[in-house]
Protein backbone atom coordinates (compact mmCIF):
# COMPACT_ATOMS: atom_id res chain seq x y z
CA UNK A 1 0.00 0.00 0.00
CA UNK A 2 2.95 2.28 0.70
CA UNK A 3 4.17 1.88 -2.48
CA UNK A 4 1.27 2.44 -4.04
CA UNK A 5 0.90 6.01 -2.12
CA UNK A 6 4.56 6.90 -2.62
CA UNK A 7 6.90 7.93 -0.92
CA UNK A 8 6.15 8.92 2.51
CA UNK A 9 6.20 11.98 5.16
CA UNK A 10 7.85 10.19 8.01
CA UNK A 11 6.60 8.20 10.61
CA UNK A 12 4.85 8.01 13.85
CA UNK A 13 5.99 6.46 16.79
CA UNK A 14 5.69 5.65 20.75
CA UNK A 15 6.48 4.18 23.62
CA UNK A 16 3.89 3.59 25.89
CA UNK A 17 4.41 1.73 29.38
CA UNK A 18 3.11 -1.85 29.22
CA UNK A 19 2.44 -1.68 25.56
CA UNK A 20 3.53 -2.91 22.61
CA UNK A 21 5.67 -0.20 20.40
CA UNK A 22 3.42 2.12 17.85
CA UNK A 23 5.49 2.10 14.70
CA UNK A 24 3.62 3.48 11.01
CA UNK A 25 4.18 5.45 8.08
CA UNK A 26 2.52 8.42 7.86
CA UNK A 27 0.27 9.15 5.11
CA UNK A 28 2.12 11.01 2.26
CA UNK A 29 0.00 13.89 0.69
CA UNK A 30 -1.34 15.09 3.75
CA UNK A 31 1.20 17.04 5.50
CA UNK A 32 0.89 20.27 5.55
CA UNK A 33 2.85 23.40 7.31
CA UNK A 34 1.78 25.34 10.50
CA UNK A 35 -1.45 27.92 9.52
CA UNK A 36 -2.94 25.78 6.85
CA UNK A 37 -6.42 25.09 6.64
CA UNK A 38 -7.67 21.13 6.54
CA UNK A 39 -11.00 20.01 5.56
CA UNK A 40 -12.87 18.77 8.35
CA UNK A 41 -15.04 16.32 6.78
CA UNK A 42 -17.58 14.37 9.65
CA UNK A 43 -14.70 14.43 12.60
CA UNK A 44 -11.07 15.10 12.67
CA UNK A 45 -9.02 14.09 16.08
CA UNK A 46 -6.33 16.30 16.98
CA UNK A 47 -2.84 15.62 18.84
CA UNK A 48 -0.31 17.81 19.87
CA UNK A 49 3.09 16.42 19.62
CA UNK A 50 6.67 16.62 19.81
CA UNK A 51 8.50 15.40 16.80
CA UNK A 52 11.86 15.46 14.91
CA UNK A 53 12.93 16.40 11.79
CA UNK A 54 15.44 14.35 9.85
CA UNK A 55 18.19 17.21 8.72
CA UNK A 56 21.07 14.90 8.35
CA UNK A 57 22.03 11.37 7.09
CA UNK A 58 21.48 8.94 10.08
CA UNK A 59 24.46 7.54 11.59
CA UNK A 60 25.55 3.72 11.76
CA UNK A 61 23.92 2.88 14.94
CA UNK A 62 27.00 0.38 16.14
CA UNK A 63 29.34 3.60 16.32
CA UNK A 64 30.66 4.09 19.33
CA UNK A 65 29.71 8.06 19.45
CA UNK A 66 26.50 7.22 18.18
CA UNK A 67 23.87 9.42 20.20
CA UNK A 68 26.05 12.11 19.51
CA UNK A 69 25.91 11.80 16.13
CA UNK A 70 22.25 11.17 15.85
CA UNK A 71 21.83 14.51 18.02
CA UNK A 72 23.68 16.13 15.09
CA UNK A 73 21.61 14.19 12.42
CA UNK A 74 17.68 15.35 14.38
CA UNK A 75 16.02 18.59 15.53
CA UNK A 76 12.74 19.16 17.74
CA UNK A 77 10.21 20.44 16.09
CA UNK A 78 6.87 21.08 17.34
CA UNK A 79 3.49 18.58 15.15
CA UNK A 80 0.21 18.37 15.08
CA UNK A 81 -1.35 15.15 14.42
CA UNK A 82 -4.60 15.08 12.60
CA UNK A 83 -5.70 11.35 13.32
CA UNK A 84 -8.56 9.83 11.81
CA UNK A 85 -9.67 6.08 10.57
CA UNK A 86 -10.27 4.64 7.37
CA UNK A 87 -12.22 1.89 8.92
CA UNK A 88 -15.78 1.29 10.84
CA UNK A 89 -16.18 -0.67 13.83
CA UNK A 90 -15.66 -3.46 14.82
CA UNK A 91 -12.31 -4.06 12.31
CA UNK A 92 -11.51 -0.09 13.34
CA UNK A 93 -10.47 -1.63 17.02
CA UNK A 94 -8.75 -5.01 15.65
CA UNK A 95 -4.59 -4.32 15.93
CA UNK A 96 -3.50 -5.79 12.80
CA UNK A 97 -6.51 -3.57 10.67
CA UNK A 98 -4.91 -0.62 12.53
CA UNK A 99 -1.85 -1.26 11.62
CA UNK A 100 -2.68 -1.29 7.97
CA UNK A 101 -4.68 1.75 8.44
CA UNK A 102 -1.52 3.61 8.99
CA UNK A 103 -2.48 3.60 13.00
CA UNK A 104 -5.36 5.71 12.11
CA UNK A 105 -3.10 8.68 11.29
CA UNK A 106 -4.51 10.73 8.54
CA UNK A 107 -2.13 13.89 8.44
CA UNK A 108 0.07 15.83 10.05
CA UNK A 109 0.52 19.86 10.42
CA UNK A 110 4.40 20.86 11.29
CA UNK A 111 5.90 23.90 12.84
CA UNK A 112 8.96 25.06 12.91
CA UNK A 113 12.45 23.24 13.60
CA UNK A 114 14.16 24.52 15.94
CA UNK A 115 17.67 25.47 14.71
CA UNK A 116 19.77 25.96 17.95
CA UNK A 117 18.87 22.72 19.95
CA UNK A 118 21.40 21.66 22.43
CA UNK A 119 20.89 18.04 22.70
CA UNK A 120 18.41 17.75 25.63
CA UNK A 121 16.36 15.13 25.84
CA UNK A 122 12.39 16.09 25.42
CA UNK A 123 10.18 14.48 28.39
CA UNK A 124 8.73 16.06 30.70
CA UNK A 125 7.24 19.89 29.99
CA UNK A 126 4.92 22.28 29.44
CA UNK A 127 2.47 22.95 26.76
CA UNK A 128 -0.93 24.22 25.93
CA UNK A 129 -3.24 22.94 22.76
CA UNK A 130 -7.00 24.69 22.53
CA UNK A 131 -9.29 23.79 19.62
CA UNK A 132 -12.18 26.52 19.65
CA UNK A 133 -12.92 27.45 23.39
CA UNK A 134 -11.96 23.38 24.31
CA UNK A 135 -8.64 23.40 25.94
CA UNK A 136 -7.35 19.97 26.23
CA UNK A 137 -3.68 20.96 27.48
CA UNK A 138 -2.85 23.56 29.53
CA UNK A 139 0.58 22.70 32.07
CA UNK A 140 2.68 20.08 32.05
CA UNK A 141 2.82 17.32 30.14
CA UNK A 142 4.64 14.27 29.42
CA UNK A 143 6.38 12.77 26.08
CA UNK A 144 5.04 8.83 25.94
CA UNK A 145 7.42 6.77 27.41
CA UNK A 146 9.09 9.84 29.29
CA UNK A 147 11.35 10.36 26.52
CA UNK A 148 11.35 11.74 23.07
CA UNK A 149 14.66 10.61 22.04
CA UNK A 150 14.56 6.77 23.11
CA UNK A 151 11.14 6.97 20.79
CA UNK A 152 13.63 8.15 18.21
CA UNK A 153 16.35 5.64 18.75
CA UNK A 154 13.51 2.36 19.28
CA UNK A 155 12.29 3.54 15.56
CA UNK A 156 15.61 3.35 14.22
CA UNK A 157 16.53 0.42 16.06
CA UNK A 158 13.47 -1.33 14.57
CA UNK A 159 12.85 0.37 11.26
CA UNK A 160 15.75 -0.94 8.93
CA UNK A 161 14.18 -0.35 5.40
CA UNK A 162 10.64 -1.04 6.09
CA UNK A 163 8.99 1.78 3.53
CA UNK A 164 12.49 2.98 2.53
CA UNK A 165 13.55 3.50 6.10
CA UNK A 166 14.30 6.69 7.70
CA UNK A 167 15.48 9.51 5.28
CA UNK A 168 16.98 13.31 5.42
CA UNK A 169 13.37 15.34 5.18
CA UNK A 170 10.98 13.30 6.67
CA UNK A 171 9.71 13.87 10.28
CA UNK A 172 9.20 11.26 13.24
CA UNK A 173 6.27 12.04 15.72
CA UNK A 174 6.85 10.65 19.65
CA UNK A 175 3.26 10.32 20.98
CA UNK A 176 -0.03 12.82 22.03
CA UNK A 177 0.98 14.65 25.36
CA UNK A 178 -2.90 15.06 26.33
CA UNK A 179 -5.49 12.31 25.25
CA UNK A 180 -7.05 12.21 21.45
CA UNK A 181 -9.87 14.51 21.05
CA UNK A 182 -12.08 14.37 18.37
CA UNK A 183 -13.68 17.42 16.41
CA UNK A 184 -16.54 17.59 14.84
CA UNK A 185 -17.60 21.24 14.08
CA UNK A 186 -15.15 24.23 12.24
CA UNK A 187 -12.15 25.92 14.61
CA UNK A 188 -8.94 27.65 14.95
CA UNK A 189 -6.47 24.86 16.89
CA UNK A 190 -3.39 26.32 18.65
CA UNK A 191 -0.86 24.51 20.42
CA UNK A 192 2.28 25.51 21.75
CA UNK A 193 5.17 23.65 23.51
CA UNK A 194 7.78 25.43 25.41
CA UNK A 195 11.16 25.71 24.32
CA UNK A 196 10.22 24.11 21.15
CA UNK A 197 7.29 26.71 19.63
CA UNK A 198 3.79 27.60 18.51
CA UNK A 199 2.08 25.64 15.84
CA UNK A 200 -2.02 25.92 14.43
CA UNK A 201 -4.27 24.64 12.16
CA UNK A 202 -7.67 25.76 10.92
CA UNK A 203 -10.21 22.84 10.54
CA UNK A 204 -12.65 23.77 8.16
Amino acid sequence: MSAALGPIAGFKAALKPGQEPIMSPIVPGFVFASGATVAIGDVMGVELEVGWKIVAPLPDQSADDFEAKLCRSVRPVPVIELVNSRLRAPLAEDPIAKLADFQINHGLIIGATMGDWDGRDIGNIKARMQAGDNIMLDGPADVPGGSAFSTLKMLLAKIGTHCGGLQVGQIVITGSLHPLTYIDVPCEVHGQIDGLGAISVRLN
